[in-house]
């Protein structure tokens, strides 16, 4: 009987922490009401064309409570192998804003650039594209940006 309520009781803690872990990165990453990703923008798309394909509602995939959709099937099918290599970093949220002041920043998804396999967007609306400020200090922002989002993630509660 110990067997059975020991294993109740990990499945239930294991059951808990995964939709802990769901609710964390739908507070954190940059989605819509329908924790819809990139404005719909197909994560796949920046790093196998180097380009900024709108998806489609059709074609879609949820990973860890956050829903991509993609221009096509075999993007679904390549991001369904490694969906980590194709989320962009830092939620999604403005490489530049990430860096320079720690902030969440909304982003234009055609703004982008990839960094050693990985999508970082930024900002671009009323004249401020963020992703010239960027390349002015690359490597002091990414640095930051990664510390500043480390700690975003490590301030959100898990349980």
């Amino acid at each position: 009987m110990k067997k059975y309520v020991l294993l109740f009781i990990l499945l239930f803690e294991s059951i808990t922490s995964f939709s802990q872990t769901e609710v964390q990165r739908i507070k954190n990453f940059n989605v819509d009401s329908k924790h819809i990703a990139i404005g719909g923008y197909d994560p796949v798309s920046y790093l196998e064309n180097n380009k900024a394909v709108k998806g489609s509602d059709n074609i879609s995939s949820a990973f860890n409570g956050i829903t991509y959709y993609f221009s096509t099937k075999k993007n679904l099918e390549t991001f369904k192998k490694n969906p980590d290599k194709f989320e962009p970093a830092f939620g999604g949220w403005c490489a530049y804003a990430m860096g320079n002041s720690g902030e969440k920043v909304e982003v234009d998804p055609k703004t982008f650039k990839i960094i050693n396999g990985k999508t970082y967007l930024f900002y671009n609306f009323y004249f401020n594209n963020t992703l010239k400020s960027w390349n002015k200090d690359e490597k002091n922002l990414k640095s930051k940006a990664e510390v500043n989002w480390n700690t975003i993630l490590m301030k959100s509660p898990t349980k």
